[in-house]
């Protein structure tokens, strides 16, 4: 027990603590700037069993802030490289790396075994979709996001409101790490901050991160925060659905043009942008209708549209960016 000395003395975590981390499944989706000290936190307690997964690979561009991967690491899959690291770190734990990219076909069964669900994707189709799952499971859910300067977390569902509840829409427009940037320890203190939530959940330190949103603001070293336990679930809420589950019954819209997709999501797709999303025929009663784009972005926005006219189900699909051979 040398290995975690400094934590057992402490009255929140004890002997009987280490044993529940140590008992313990936490279920990682991102493997990135945010998922880095989480990943190494989780795995320095003594988090028995994780679960990492990640679609993407490591590249230079992204080394400021993902601070475990190398030169040595560039072109490995994430999930992978960042196994590998936790191995040595901690090899106590067990880690489990899926190179693939979440979404609604995989994720009830990858939450199910799960005792506690990090979002470090950064991707609102991901937040959305695991906490839709969470929500369902009644699983505890940790989400972050970072950009520029600044960012939050909070901790969702297992008992508290989920992320739809606080935020039931999304803005028309979404910027990323690699469209506005993002400085390193932006993104280190707010996964660090995740790790810290996940570690209070499972050992059971009072009061609960479940609905509790931190800010950070890095201009002024700014905390702030609110707590959000009695924010009532939106009545409607647009659901992900995964490409797979996609049919030739569905009535289906690729959003994206044919310079970023040259071939549609489905030969029976129709081509069409957010702005002219009414001005084609509508589905036809019983029909669902499927928008389909990059992030899933331009699908809610069209879907936010299309509500105007339509009272069928609206399924929204995120293709994601294709992902080298």
């Amino acid at each position: 027990m040398s290995r975690y000395a400094r934590q057992i003395v402490l009255p929140e975590v004890g002997a009987a603590g280490q044993e529940r981390l140590r008992a313990a499944h936490a279920l990682v989706v991102g493997a990135g700037g945010l998922g880095v000290p989480v990943l190494t936190y989780l795995a320095g307690a003594g988090v028995g069993r994780i679960t990492v997964v990640d679609p993407d690979r490591v590249e230079r561009g992204n080394l400021h802030r993902q601070t475990i991967y190398g030169e040595a690491s560039l072109g490995r899959p994430k999930a992978e490289a960042a196994a590998a690291v936790l191995a040595d770190l901690n090899p106590e734990v067990a880690v489990t790396p899926l190179v693939a990219r979440l979404d609604p076909g995989n994720a009830d069964g990858l939450v199910a075994g799960a005792d506690v669900v990090l979002d470090c994707a950064d991707s609102f189709a991901a937040s959305y979709m695991l906490s839709d799952t969470c929500l369902a499971a009644g699983r505890p859910f940790l989400t972050a996001s970072a950009l520029g300067l600044g960012g939050y977390a909070g901790g969702f569902c297992g008992g508290a409101p989920s992320l739809r509840a606080v935020f039931p829409d999304l803005p028309e427009r979404a910027a990323s790490c690699a469209t506005a940037g993002v400085l390193g320890p932006v993104v280190g203190l707010l996964g660090a901050l995740q790790a810290q939530m996940a570690l209070g959940l499972l050992l059971g330190i009072a009061p609960s991160p479940l609905g509790q949103m931190v800010s950070f603001e890095a201009p002024g070293l700014r905390f702030s925060g609110f707590r959000f336990d009695a924010a009532p679930e939106p009545e409607r809420a647009l659901r992900f659905l995964a490409p797979a589950e996609i049919t030739g019954d569905d009535f289906l819209v690729d959003l994206r043009g044919p310079d970023e997709a040259p071939v549609p999501v489905a030969p029976h797709a129709r081509r069409m942008a957010v702005e002219t999303i009414l001005d084609g025929p509508l589905p036809a009663p019983g029909q669902r209708a499927v928008l389909a784009c990059r992030s899933g972005l331009r699908a809610w926005a069209a879907a936010r549209r299309l509500e105007r006219v339509w009272t069928g189900p609206i399924l929204l699909v995120a293709m994601g960016d294709p992902q080298p051979a």
